[in-house]
């Protein structure tokens, strides 16, 4: 293997990104979240480069991903562990490959403890997402069981109600800006029962009439309202994503496809409830 010559900071515009690169699909995925932990708190993990026949170039062995996030935060240099010799495309492969491999990426349980604990320091998800640079829904779904109350936390410990529920009733419980426990409790155990369109709709109606009985919410929303049934045609490919979120949300592929457009009508402005 080479030898290292040196540490050093180096121009973005000095250097390429190597044909020996082992990640060659989903390189852009998720990299605005890296950039926004470099920018928050720095470059954990120097790139590695070897120089080039051009003099004062350099050609990126492992970190192809680190060096566009510094593109994207407009950065003009980088630190990169500088290799002694140029390398050939085998010998670039094999470091690209090695790195890889000994660089495994956090599970979802150490995500979860570590914003946890964080969770516990600084006592919002929001701050948490500011001193790591963690996307803050990201946050908000890592210390999910941390943000129930206590009553909440009691009915999901005995698994009668699934979490994700258990949250819902709990921000429905609080419009007024007070929390309610009795209500929450109530909410919880009701929507556990309904449809994920149902829970929708109640916590609609809980927003728009804070001051009406929860009974009477409960009750309109199990029978009132028109729903529509959309079907789509979708690519394997996507189908597998939405799959995968649905798994990771505890919720049917239904609920996670009617969820993620609401949430991207919501966010474009064009989510008009009637």
């Amino acid at each position: 293997m080479p030898e290292i010559r040196e540490v050093k900071e180096i121009p973005l515009k000095n250097l390429v990104i190597g044909k020996g690169q082992v990640r060659l699909s989903n390189v852009g995925k998720e990299l605005d979240e890296l950039a926004e932990s470099i920018r928050v708190v720095g470059l954990l993990e120097p790139i590695v480069v070897s120089p080039t026949e051009k003099p004062g170039q350099y050609e990126i062995l492992t970190g192809q991903r680190r060096f566009l996030a510094h593109e994207k935060l407009r950065k003009e240099t980088i630190l990169a562990v500088v290799l002694k010799d140029r390398v050939d495309p085998i010998t670039a492969k094999i470091v690209s490959l090695t790195e890889n491999l000994v660089r495994t990426e956090p599970s979802r349980a150490d995500y979860i403890d570590a914003c946890t604990a964080l969770y516990h320091k600084y006592g919002s998800a929001k701050d948490v997402a500011e001193k790591t640079g963690l996307p803050y829904h990201k946050v908000r779904d890592y210390v999910k069981y941390e943000r129930l109350q206590p009553e909440l936390k009691a009915l999901v410990d005995k698994g009668n109600v699934d979490i994700k529920v258990a949250l819902r009733a709990q921000d429905a419980a609080s419009v007024t800006g007070k929390y309610d426990a009795t209500e929450a409790v109530q909410l919880a155990k009701e929507m556990t029962t309904m449809s994920g369109p149902q829970q929708s709709k109640l916590i609609q109606e809980r927003q728009e009439n804070p001051d009406v009985p929860v009974e009477e919410v409960i009750e309109h929303a199990k029978s009132g309202g028109r729903i529509t049934q959309v079907i789509v045609t979708l690519s394997s490919t996507v189908h597998s994503s939405l799959k995968g979120y649905a798994k990771d949300e505890g919720t049917t592929i239904d609920d996670a496809a009617r969820t993620l457009i609401e949430e991207g009508l919501s966010t474009k402005g064009l989510l008009q409830e009637s």
